[in-house]
C-alpha cells in the first residue's frame, strides 16, 4: 500500500526545505524527500565551496521560518558594499583615475540597512532549516526517487526502496534536471551558456568581509565573496577549455594565475583551500504548475549568476507559494486546488522572467568586445554609480524590498 500525503515535496536542497518548513503547521500531512542529508554543523568544518549571497528579504524569510538565529550562530559573514566595474582600475596615470570613476558601488547606507546581505555556505542554510523541520510533524524520508508518476491530485512517487507515496499536491523542488517537471509534461526554454566558473576558496592576508566586488573582463568575470575571517570565495567565469585548464594546476600555479588576472585589491593570498567549477545554464519553465503539481527554485528557472540573485528567486517562490496555499486552506480550499497556483504562478513568473532575461542581457551586453559597446557600457557603469536615486533603485530590485 501506497502511503498517502496531501503534500510530497521532491527534493530537500534550500528551496524544498524551506517550502516544507512553512506548510508544516497547516493541518496538512506532509512529506519531504531527499536523498543527501547535510551533515551536522562543526565549527572545524572547512568552509563548502557553494555559498549563497542572501538578500534582505531572504534573511526576512529564513526568520520567519526560525533557522536564521541558528545560521548566524554558526557562521555567515555580512557585507555592507558591492562594487562592479570592468576597467583596469589598477594601471597608472590617467587611465587608472578615468577607470576608477567608471564603475558603480553599492553601498548599504543608501538604504538605511546595517548591511547589503550575508554571503552563507549553502550547505548551513539547507542543515538549519532540516534540523528546524525535524521538529515538526513532516515526514522526512531519506531516499532516492526512482519514478515519478503525474496523475491530477493523486501523483505517485516511487522511491528507491520499492515504496510509494501518493500526494494530492506534488512540489518539485529537485533542481534544474528536476524529475518531477518531466512527469508532469512541464516544457521549459534552456539553454548552456558558453562558459562555465571555477570557484576557489582561499586564506587572505587581509580580511576581506566588508565588500564583495565583480570586475568583467573579456574572458568574463572575476568576483570576489567574502567569506568569514580572512577567507573568501573567489569566482573565475571563462571558457571550459581555460577552467579545465586551471583546474589541473597546481596550488601554486593557480595563485599565480590568480595574482596575474585578478585586481590588485585582492591582497596577498595566504593559501588556496579548495576548488571546483560547474557549468553555467539558463532555463524558465514555460508553464508553473498543473492540477495537483507546481514548481520552485532551479525546477522552474535557472539564471546566470553574475549577479548572485539564484537563490533569492528561490526563496521568493517559497514565499509565495507558502502564502498562497496556507491563504486558500484557510479558507477551506483543498490543498491541489487550482486558484492557488495559479495566484503563485501570477506573482512569481513574471518577475523571475524578468530577472532570467536582465542576466541575459547583462551576460551578452559584456561578453562583447566592440569598442563602440565597450564605451557605452562603462559610461553606463559610471552613470550608475554617480546617481544616487539609480543605486538606491537597483539595490531595492536586488534586496527584494
Amino acid at each position: 500500500m501506497a502511503e498517502q500525503y496531501d503534500l510530497v515535496v521532491v527534493g530537500g536542497g534550500m528551496v524544498g526545505a524551506a517550502i516544507a518548513l512553512g506548510l508544516a503547521h497547516t493541518g496538512q500531512r506532509v512529506a519531504l524527500v531527499e536523498n543527501q542529508l547535510p551533515e551536522a554543523f562543526d565549527p572545524e568544518q572547512p568552509l563548502d565551496l557553494r555559498v549563497s549571497a542572501l538578500s534582505p528579504a531572504s534573511i526576512e524569510l529564513l526568520e520567519s521560518l526560525g533557522v536564521w538565529r541558528t545560521i548566524l550562530s554558526w557562521r555567515a559573514c555580512p557585507y555592507r558594499r558591492m562594487r562592479v566595474w570592468e576597467l583596469d582600475e589598477d594601471a597608472a596615470g590617467l587611465s587608472g583615475q578615468l577607470a576608477k570613476h567608471l564603475a558603480t558601488e553599492f553601498d548599504s547606507d543608501e538604504l538605511g540597512l546595517e548591511q547589503l546581505g550575508y554571503i552563507v555556505e549553502n550547505r548551513l542554510i539547507q542543515r538549519a532549516l532540516i534540523e528546524e523541520l525535524q521538529q515538526t510533524s513532516v515526514d522526512l524520508i531519506t531516499q532516492t526517487v526512482s519514478a515519478v508518476d503525474y496523475s491530477p491530485g493523486a501523483s505517485m512517487v516511487e522511491l528507491g526502496s520499492g515504496e510509494s507515496l501518493v500526494a494530492r499536491l506534488l512540489v518539485a523542488a529537485d533542481g534544474g534536471n528536476s524529475l518531477v517537471r518531466s512527469a508532469a509534461a512541464l516544457g521549459v526554454h534552456q539553454w548552456d551558456y558558453a562558459q562555465r566558473a571555477m570557484v576557489i576558496n582561499v586564506t587572505t592576508d587581509e580580511p576581506q568581509q566588508d565588500i564583495t566586488w565583480q570586475q568583467f573582463t573579456p574572458s568574463g568575470p572575476h568576483a570576489l565573496l567574502p567569506l568569514p575571517g580572512n577567507h573568501a570565495s573567489l569566482v573565475w567565469y571563462d571558457t571550459p577549455a581555460k577552467i579545465d585548464a586551471l583546474l589541473q594546476l597546481s596550488d601554486a600555479e593557480l595563485q599565480a594565475q590568480l595574482y596575474q588576472h585578478f585586481p590588485q585589491r585582492l591582497g596577498k593570498l595566504r593559501s588556496i583551500d579548495a576548488r571546483g567549477a560547474f557549468p553555467l545554464r539558463r532555463l524558465h519553465a514555460q508553464r508553473y504548475y498543473k492540477q495537483g503539481v507546481v514548481l520552485a527554485g532551479d525546477a522552474a528557472h535557472q539564471i546566470n549568476p553574475l549577479a548572485g540573485q539564484g537563490v533569492n528567486l528561490g526563496f521568493q517562490d517559497v514565499k509565495a507559494l507558502i502564502e498562497a496555499l496556507s491563504e486558500a486552506l484557510s479558507q477551506g480550499q483543498r490543498i491541489d486546488a487550482t486558484a492557488p497556483l495559479a495566484a503563485y504562478e501570477k506573482r512569481r513568473r513574471n518577475a523571475n522572467l524578468l530577472m532570467v532575461q536582465a542576466m541575459d542581457a547583462f551576460y551578452q551586453g559584456f561578453s562583447n568586445t566592440k569598442p563602440p559597446l565597450k564605451l557605452a557600457r562603462n559610461l553606463m557603469l559610471g552613470v550608475g554609480g554617480a546617481l544616487s536615486p539609480l543605486r538606491r533603485q537597483i539595490i531595492k530590485l536586488a534586496s527584494g524590498l
